[in-house]
């Protein structure tokens, strides 16, 4: 095992490294990954001598793991090839990595939990917003999915099926999920506006809102749920990361469904005009605001402009689908955005025959993304509070 080979030779080590390595491979164990920041300054400037600086090298890396310090010896090895071998270390020669898993290898049915470790990484890193055990506690998210309509034609079959799995994924990751069915627009904006006075937002590090609907949610505007949740409006979501799911077509369409083989229709309807809400801002009020009115928001959409979005009768929404897998599978170590972009590349090769000579495809859509930093969902960190 590395980290009882570096245990073995640490005396033989802070004897015969030389500053200049020691500050090099704290360098490469920070591109690792291995150590932060402030793990880095702690064995720079807490240790006086270059002895105790190469000590505390190999205790902070050993404490880290078998996998850690093969990385160190192998950094090691291209530092100072002479003193590797001096200490008799095994080959130093980078093992090839394991492969990355495939896009179409088994997908989780649970989500994977964060370590600690990587969730005190980035406590430590300024390009990170801030997640802590407390705020975990409060976080709230909204969901609302509407299957019955009056025109039963409209009905949309399987979408119950989304709303246990969307509900299922938010309970998981820490959230308390304010759920909502079968809302008129109106509903909407008032569920949207109750929401934003939710007494956990203050404490909260995050919240999703996800709705799934026909493309028209009942003359519900998207583009209401910004005026809602933004600064002006809603400042304790001040700094958070608002992430916002819409499950519904943005195109317009000949006929509201479509059936294979496969039992797989759309949600088609027309998007209406974003504007109808935009002549309720001003220049004077955006000149007085201290901070942008509109902030940390990310708008994952399930079909481009023009498109309808696709939905199995008995499995739901593929756009939900593969929202759950790629977060049960890869939540644990990414951020929102490139899991988002993992759920779009299982869109590459996505297609459902129909009775037209092409294909009709779908590919999702992430927009309106004003995220200053990177979100991590760190899932299974509230289960250990």
């Amino acid at each position: 095992m590395a980290d009882k080979e570096l245990a073995k030779v640490r005396t033989k080590f802070a004897e015969g490294v030389n500053i200049a390595v020691i500050k090099q491979l704290l360098d490469d164990v920070l591109e690792d990954g291995i150590v932060n920041d402030g793990e880095k300054e702690s064995i720079l400037e807490e240790n006086s001598t270059k002895t105790d600086k190469a000590r505390a090298l190999i205790d902070t890396v050993k404490r880290k793991g078998d996998e850690a310090s093969r990385k160190l010896i192998t950094r090691l090895y291209n530092r100072d090839p002479t003193l590797h071998k001096n200490l008799g270390l095994s080959s130093g020669q980078p093992a090839q990595p394991a492969p990355e898993p495939q896009m179409d290898e088994e997908w989780s049915t649970t989500l994977k939990p964060t370590t600690d470790a990587f969730w005190r990484e980035k406590l430590n890193d300024r390009s990170t917003y801030t997640v802590t055990k407390d705020s975990i506690r409060s976080r709230v998210a909204l969901l609302i999915t509407n299957i019955e309509f009056t025109d039963k034609a409209k009905i949309r079959k399987g979408a119950d099926k989304d709303e246990e799995n969307m509900e299922k994924l938010l309970k998981a990751l820490g959230y308390e999920v304010v759920k909502c069915t079968n809302l008129t627009g109106k509903e909407i904006k008032e569920a949207v506006i109750k929401f934003s006075k939710h007494p956990k937002l203050k404490e909260t590090d995050s919240v999703f809102v996800v709705i799934m609907s026909h493309g028209e949610l009942g003359a519900f505007p998207i583009d209401d749920i910004y005026k809602h949740l933004d600064t002006a409006h809603c400042q304790d979501l001040l700094n958070k990361p608002k992430i916002i799911i819409i499950q519904a077509c943005s195109g317009e369409k000949d006929g509201s469904v479509l059936v294979s083989d496969a039992a797989v229709v759309s949600d088609d309807a027309q998007q209406p005009d974003p504007s109808l809400s935009a002549g309720e801002e001003n220049i004077e009020d955006d000149a007085l605001r201290r901070a942008p009115k509109e902030k940390d928001f990310i708008r994952f959409r399930s079909s481009t402009p023009g498109t309808v979005s696709h939905r199995n009768d008995d499995e739901g929404s593929f756009f939900i689908q593969y929202i759950v897998e790629v977060l049960n599978t890869y939540a644990h170590k990414d951020h929102i955005e490139e899991l988002f972009r993992k759920v779009t590349e299982r869109f590459e090769d996505f297609s459902v025959s129909t009775e037209r000579i092409d294909d009709d495809t779908q590919i999702p859509n992430k927009d309106r993304c004003t995220l200053s930093k990177k979100f991590y969902l760190f899932p299974g960190l509230w289960d250990r509070i």
